[in-house]
């Protein structure tokens, strides 16, 4: 503890009794929070534990923190639950003195995680023997389906415990866990039929519909959906992203198993549970004043679950028999008593069925050997804590009532362990003023003047007792007690916020408004004779057990449930007075289960209700630190002149710590020496003496450094020396061996390519293939230098003999390279022209001799002069329609009748040849592609007849024209059609052609020195082309 006060202005401390300004709640807070915000939860009273739930995962209960803090002094370690386990742990196995931990704090501050790591820790300490593996398994396996039956989500908590829980673990003399048993106390079985808006069931109810195969789901007659049942109040919204309902589930189906529940045990109580659902879901109806069942299939149902006559339950929730001195009546119900007699049986079912799980549970617990145990039991009490709400109810009333006797006992021993230790010490003992909350206890419990007696009083008296009626009472009797308040004789400002249905009990956390309302309901717990006799007599095994024959044969009228809290609790008290406690106490910052958010008020209010206020007062009556002598001057020796740097004079540890005050100036009233420990009384003096220590040691720490340094640089002197000595012998040696080893290889070299290059263009042999090898490279070296760049380069440098056959394949290779570097580089209207020119190569080269002029020059696909364009275009976009033009050209056609020439131009579109008139522009032939074809000469001539079979002719012939550009019209052509056929290319001197009405021409081509076109005496048309 010690080790941390020179940081406490940052991180606090970590023993409250420390505080200077201990009665201080604006200190006390500030210091909480202060650890809070380090991530440090944990903090002491003495030896109390106070534990501030952070809403998050941390990192401080893995093996290697639960090592670290085995067997360790409860303040050699910083606050942590693993310490106060561990201190009960050891006082158990080595003491023989049985222990409790009681761990207590309201819903949502994190008590069930608290308990979960007492039993972790307790798992871990005890060894992996084979024998106790089963044991352990099952109390830990234990949590989950207590869990599931008993906890449920709240608006302060996911997971909150709704029952009261004493768990007692019994060990045998090697500190191994034996056996357990298992106390539960008021479960809150009013959340079966009822919740609150936000809150939910118990978990088992959500978990079943979630994580049940859907053969069981069939089977136990259920659906998935929550808003079917009118007992999970919030429907749909019962499904948490927090809690996995589904995983939950097979985890309890694995505890049950760990913990021997049969297969068919288990199916027994999921059919309980069921049975539940089912019944919430029962309507009646009332005719003339008498209730009936509205749906019978229901009653069926839930009778087939608990194995019950279906008759018999659907009489037995509308009639009510009455045994009046050995007359039995049997009256019917109204529509009100019906709903009550249906909640009341899904209450007491749930109800005896946790109290029979936990039965079970503690014969699956029970220790085979009880005599090893003897009196190494540690028992583990997580029980509500002290709860304040809005309203305020009987479940309220025995949470408080509960609290109030747990404070009591916790001053109690508190005070009596602070006795001991001072007579143990040989200290004188000042008596302690503290509130003694008696007087509150004595006001709940006194035979025959208390609030519980007045309770069972009115549920017992013959007539009609209301609530009113026991408020009326509580009036009379306890009006002028101090510590009860009612509307009627309260002070004008309590009367304007209390209704008089109400009264107020001053609590040593604080005043606590209750509302009557339901108190003698609640406190009678009754459920009608007809329906425990339908159960006593049910097929399902656990029914049956939990409703028991002899219960109805018995003429004794059952205790309350006020009375039988009571017994259950003061049976507890006096297991815990066997005991030596340890102490748990649980806050929650915030209520919105967020990290890292730290509500003062509300913690604040928390300290005042678990006490620990007055706590810290009893602690601090006294001396605020306490150690033994051992440990002071262990840690504060280097204080004193005396006791530096080991003490060793006659009278031990206790000598040297009075030379050691001595030296650090303490005066008499500072300190008190004890038998073994030493006291201090004020946190002032520890204070004074930690910073003198925290100054003192880095003197020390200055020294020690030095002389360690100086050794440090000494010893690796010397051995740097000694190393580098052998280094440089070693080194030498290997420079020499690599120098006669580099002129080895160096002569064979040479050798080597010598011989190589006298037999250099022999054939491969032993002497030449690294020459041979070396001349490939070098030249594959130069060829990379000497590579062509341009795709017509078609030089290629020369190569060695060996490398010819590489050679051509490399120069092929880098040719298809450029080529490819060449076409991946072209422009989509240079490839198109490469397209083109590569087609007319192959229809006209060889084939037409003027085929060689054309190359050069690039195709156009329009030849119309620029003052012609407009018309064209305006024809163009007047008749095309959804035809594409593809080419376009004025021309020369020549008459049939006398071959007189005519102006035109034609257009290729992709279906069609049209011939506009020159002057005109209109249109005078449209020609399908896929009805004509052209005929062409060999010779170097623009000459093209256009051959029109006879249904298109009309008496007009054959179109003879001169195009100007002859191998590009006929190109694009080709390109349009997609074949070569239709263009023909003929070799001859003449040409025939069809006339007007059948009758035919001819054209003559002959070589001349200009070119021309004319009509000779014999009538033909000749042809000039030149050669």
């Amino acid at each position: 503890m010690e080790t941390s006060l020179h940081e406490r202005d940052r991180a606090g401390f970590q023993d409250f009794v420390l505080l200077e300004n201990y009665q201080s709640e604006d200190a006390f807070i500030e210091n909480l929070k202060k650890r809070f915000q380090e991530n440090l939860i944990y903090t002491y009273i003495g030896q109390v534990l106070i534990s501030v739930n952070p809403y998050k995962e941390l990192k401080i209960y893995t093996d290697l923190h639960i090592k670290a803090y085995r067997n360790k002094h409860f303040y050699e370690m910083p606050p942590h639950v693993f310490a106060v386990t561990d201190n009960a742990f050891r006082s158990l196995i080595e003491e023989n003195r049985g222990q409790c931990v009681l761990i207590s704090g309201e819903s949502g501050s994190g008590k069930t995680e608290a308990s979960k790591k007492v039993l972790q820790y307790i798992a871990a300490c005890s060894g992996h023997q084979t024998t106790v593996e089963g044991v352990k398994d099952k109390l830990l396996k234990s949590n989950p389906v207590l869990e599931a039956f008993g906890n449920a989500k709240t608006n302060r908590n996911d997971n909150s415990s709704r029952f009261g829980k004493y768990m007692d673990i019994q060990f045998d003399y090697k500190g191994v866990p034996i056996g357990g048993n298992i106390l539960n106390y008021l479960l809150e079985k009013s959340r079966v039929v009822a919740q609150m808006g936000g809150e939910r069931n118990f978990h088992i109810f959500y978990q079943l519909l979630a994580g049940a195969d859907a053969s069981l789901l069939q089977e136990l007659r259920l659906e998935r959906a929550l808003d079917t049942y009118s007992y999970l109040s919030d429907g749909l919204k019962g499904s948490v992203p927090s809690i996995n309902d589904a995983e939950n589930f097979k985890s309890v189906q694995q505890a049950l198993t760990i913990i021997d529940f049969a297969n068919e045990e288990q199916q027994e109580i999921f059919s309980i549970v069921a049975s539940i659902l089912h019944l919430g879901n029962i309507n009646f109806t009332e005719v003339e004043g008498n209730a009936q069942v509205n749906s019978r299939d229901l009653v069926v149902t839930v009778s087939r679950l608990l194995g019950v006559n279906a008759s018999e339950l659907g009489a037995a929730l509308t009639h009510r028999t009455i045994d009046a001195r050995g007359d039995v009546v049997t009256s019917p119900l109204n529509q009100e008593l019906a709903v009550y007699a249906r909640d009341a049986l899904a209450k007491a079912v749930y109800d005896r069925l946790f109290s029979w799980l936990v039965q079970r549970l503690n014969i699956s617990l029970q220790a085979k050997e009880t005599r090893e145990a003897r009196n190494n039991v540690m028992g583990i009490l997580d029980i509500y804590g002290f709860e304040i709400f809005n309203k305020n109810n009987f479940e309220q009333f025995c949470i408080n009532f509960c609290n109030e006797k747990l404070q009591q006992l916790f001053i109690e021993l508190t005070l009596k362990s602070e006795q001991d230790e001072y007579r143990r010490e040989g200290i004188e003992w000042i008596p302690v003023e503290y509130f003694d909350n008696k007087v509150i206890c004595n006001l709940i419990e006194e035979k025959h003047k208390g609030i519980i007696s007045i309770l069972d009083e009115e549920c017992l008296r013959p007539g009609e007792p209301t609530d009113l009626t026991f408020l009326e009472k509580l009036t009379h009797k306890l009006a002028e007690h101090h510590h009860y308040v009612c509307h009627e004789k309260a002070p004008t400002h309590i009367q304007k916020i209390m209704l008089r249905d109400e009264f107020r009990l001053v609590h040593y956390a604080g005043d606590v408004t209750y509302s009557v309302h339901g108190f003698l309901d609640k406190n009678n717990d009754l459920l009608f004779r007809d329906l425990k006799e339908t159960l006593s007599k049910a097929g399902n095994s656990i029914v049956r057990s939990c409703f028991p024959e002899q219960e109805l044969r018995s003429k004794k009228r059952p205790e309350t449930a006020i009375t039988q809290f009571k017994t259950s609790l003061n049976n507890l008290m006096d297991i815990l007075m066997c005991k030596e406690p340890s102490y748990i106490r649980c806050i929650k910052p915030n209520d919105l289960q967020t990290s890292g958010v730290f509500n003062d008020e509300l913690v604040l209010h928390q300290v005042k209700y678990l006490g620990l206020m007055e706590n810290l007062r009893v602690r601090r009556a006294g001396f605020a630190y306490r150690r033994s002598y051992e440990l002071f001057l262990e840690r504060y020796k280097s204080l004193g002149k005396a006791t530096w740097p080991n003490y060793k004079g006659p009278g031990g540890a206790k000598a040297g710590v009075q030379l050691l005050v001595k030296d650090l100036g303490y005066d008499n009233e500072q300190y008190r020496l004890g038998e073994t420990k030493l006291f201090i009384r004020w946190p002032r003096t520890l204070f004074d003496t930690e910073d003198a220590f925290q100054a003192r040691k880095h003197e020390i720490a200055a020294i020690i450094q030095a002389h360690w340094k100086g050794l440090l640089q000494r010893r690796k002197y010397l051995k740097l020396r000694a190393q580098v000595i052998i280094l440089q012998s070693y080194c030498r040696r290997r420079l020499a061996q690599q120098a006669a080893k580099q002129r080895r290889e160096a002569a064979d070299k040479i050798r080597a390519f010598i011989k190589g290059f006298i037999t250099r263009n022999d054939p491969p042999n032993g002497f030449n293939e690294d020459f041979i090898a070396n001349a490939k490279r070098m030249w594959l070296l130069r060829l990379a230098k000497a590579l062509p760049k341009k795709v017509l380069d078609k030089s290629w440098p020369s190569c060695p003999a060996h490398c010819q056959e590489a050679s051509t394949y490399l120069h092929r290779l880098h040719r298809l390279h450029l080529a490819r570097i060449y076409r991946l580089s072209l422009t989509p209207q240079r490839k198109r022209q490469f397209e083109l020119k590569t087609l007319a190569e192959k229809v006209f080269k060889g084939k037409k001799n003027n085929y060689a002029a054309s190359v050069p020059a690039p195709f156009i696909d329009d030849r119309i002069p620029k003052d012609h364009i407009q018309k064209v275009n305006d024809f163009v976009a007047r008749t095309f329609g959804s035809e594409q033009l593809k080419y376009q050209s004025f021309c020369t056609k020549f008459d049939r009748h006398g071959y007189k020439s005519r102006e035109r131009f034609i257009l290729l579109s992709n279906t069609a040849i049209y011939v506009l008139d020159g002057k005109t522009y209109k249109q005078k032939h449209r020609l399908p592609l896929d009805k004509i074809d052209f005929t062409l000469t060999n010779n170097n001539d623009d000459l093209m007849v256009i051959r029109i079979p006879l249904d298109l002719k009309k008496d007009k012939g054959d179109l003879i024209l001169i195009i100007p550009y002859i191998i590009e019209f006929g190109t694009y052509i080709i390109d349009t059609v997609g074949t070569a056929g239709i263009v023909n290319i003929v070799d001859r001197d003449s040409l025939e052609h069809n006339v007007v009405k059948g009758k035919g021409g001819v054209i003559d081509i002959q070589t001349g020195a200009e070119p021309g076109v004319m009509r000779d005496k014999s009538g033909h048309l000749v042809v000039t082309t030149v050669q």
